[in-house]
């Protein structure tokens, strides 16, 4: 093979090729209709919640005292008419991680749907519209569903508002956390499946006071600013969640986060388990089919079972999966979660789950894109696996269709672009393109994707750093990978940066299109 074209996608370049691939029926709500407009107003409120970049870098200079995150977004809940208590009602299932927590929130509302429960899931970010975080049954809300609720809640907490506050309004994320809470209600889901913003022990939907299970996915280093820069301390955080009397599981982790875990679990009498991996489920039965691709989907899988079947036996259904006999932990620390027969409703949930923009492989004309957000080293590991894996099964181009190679990428926040983009050298990509986050610096045509957390000057330079990493790893000797023997071509793939267009220019920026067979991959 002599290259294909991939490209390495953020969230707002992939929109446009993911819209399709997402049309799904009507929603609650209703079909849309000629409400797009006050849709795209309320969306345009809700951004201007959004913290300027400015403000948010002094914010971070003059933190002050975590808790009092969580007792502010308890007021602001009061003030929209709930309480605390009021959320106990939506039986949630409260899921962190640094990795794959979104993915196994998805699998685990799918497995829970197929057995007739009418569900909610709450998730962040979102990769098209801003609607998508907050889904009933699986499907997004509708524009209409969302501009009311959004409105309804919008107009209480202005009537509510202290005078004297200085923040009379939550920011973005707090008032799309309390929305959902607000929606779930009226929808009377059965349950909730809420994934944590950042960390965990003070993320504003830790104000749930009694999920009926949690589980911790994969951890990593990420939000270091925020959270830590160990595993420990991003351990310590991820473990806020656990509650009292309520059973928690995680994967396999490394000893030391593990062990935090643990010793979180224990001071607040939470009975935390280590799930078994999949193999252990599969023993003598056929093997389960999953719906997102990737082997690193295996562990999320896992843990998205045992968080289903819990929450069945804890609300006393049938059909959990008979139990299977079982090994003793290998790593002694946790006790093993239960080793059972999955059902067919978990083997058709796992087998039905859609999660577009992870390791998700689209086909539009001459492109093949290879779509992921991974945004860790560890996720990105993953990621060239599947692709590679996915190039390896796809079929073969006749002679006459060369195929090239095109990483485009782009990394967000303060994460550290040079060891993701080492990991991706052994790709052996023709081309490498670096975009921003955004499709357009301001749109009055898209208010889904505008972000006023960065300034554009902070935009371009970061694509810059992106290009100037890249560079210097062509310049470097190539040392031995763990994927493939170096490439043919000595001076490395050629390099783009692709800017945004200029503020309050109309229409979203395109691709350089191709005349040639492309196999695009995407990253962020």
């Amino acid at each position: 093979m002599k290259g294909a074209r991939s490209f390495a996608t953020s969230w707002p370049v992939a929109e446009k090729l993911c819209e399709a691939s997402m049309e799904q029926p009507s929603p609650p709500g209703g079909p849309f209709s000629a409400t797009s407009a006050s849709f795209q107003d309320a969306v345009r409120t809700l951004n201007s919640l959004q913290t300027n970049a400015s403000y948010l870098a002094e914010v971070k200079r003059r933190r002050g005292d975590l808790q009092t995150q969580l007792e502010t977004m308890k007021l602001y809940l009061a003030r929209s008419g709930l309480q605390v208590e009021d959320l106990d009602q939506l039986n949630i299932i409260h899921v962190t991680g640094t990795k794959g927590k979104g993915s196994t929130c998805a699998f685990t509302e799918r497995i829970l749907r197929n057995y007739g429960l009418k569900t909610g899931f709450f998730s962040s970010p979102h990769l098209v519209q801003v609607r998508e975080r907050i889904r009933i049954n699986g499907q997004p809300i509708s524009p209409e569903h969302f501009t009311k609720h959004f409105w309804r809640l919008y107009h209480r907490l202005e009537e509510t508002k202290d005078s004297s506050s200085c923040v009379s309004m939550p920011a973005y994320f707090r008032f799309l956390t309390l929305m959902a809470f607000h929606v779930f209600l009226q929808e009377k889901v059965d349950l909730a499946v809420v994934e944590v913003g950042i960390g965990g022990a003070y993320d504003c939907t830790n104000i749930i006071r009694k999920p009926v299970v949690c589980g911790v996915s994969s951890l990593g280093i990420d939000h270091t600013s925020l959270l830590g820069d160990t595993m420990e301390k991003i351990a310590w955080q991820k473990g806020g969640i656990f509650k009292h009397g309520v059973p928690a599981f995680t994967v396999p982790q490394p000893d030391g986060p593990l062990a935090v875990l643990r010793e979180r679990a224990e001071q607040i009498s939470c009975p935390l388990y280590l799930c078994p991996p999949l193999e252990a489920l599969e023993e003598g039965e056929p093997p389960l089919t999953l719906g997102l691709e990737g082997e690193h989907q295996r562990a999320n899988a896992a843990l998205a079972l045992q968080l289903a079947r819990c929450w069945l036996q804890r609300k006393d259904h049938q059909g959990i999966g008979e139990l299977k006999a079982s090994r003793p932990s290998l790593l002694c620390q946790l006790p093993l979660a239960p080793v059972f027969q999955p059902t067919s409703h978990m083997r058709h949930g796992l087998r039905d789950t859609e999660w577009p923009g992870r390791t998700q492989t689209l086909r539009r004309g001459p492109l093949t894109w290879y779509l992921d957000g991974a945004h860790t080293s560890s996720s990105v590991q993953a990621c060239v696996r599947w692709f590679r894996q996915a190039l390896h099964r796809r079929p073969k181009s006749g002679p006459e269709v060369p195929e090239v190679r095109v990483l485009l990428f782009n990394s967000t926040g303060d994460r550290d672009p040079a060891p993701l983009l080492k990991l991706l050298r052994p790709c052996q990509f023709d081309y490498a393109v670096f975009c921003p986050n955004l499709t357009e610096v301001s749109s009055t045509d898209n208010a889904d994707q505008q972000n006023f957390m960065v300034t554009l000057d902070q935009v371009l330079l970061r694509c810059l750093e992106h290009q100037q990493h890249w560079s210097r790893l062509d310049e470097e000797a190539a040392s031995p990978d763990l994927w493939s023997t170096p490439g043919p071509e000595a001076g490395g793939p050629a390099s783009l940066l692709l800017a945004p267009r200029l503020p309050h220019a109309h229409g979203t920026s395109s691709l350089p299109g191709a005349p040639w067979g492309q196999r695009v991959a995407g990253l962020n």
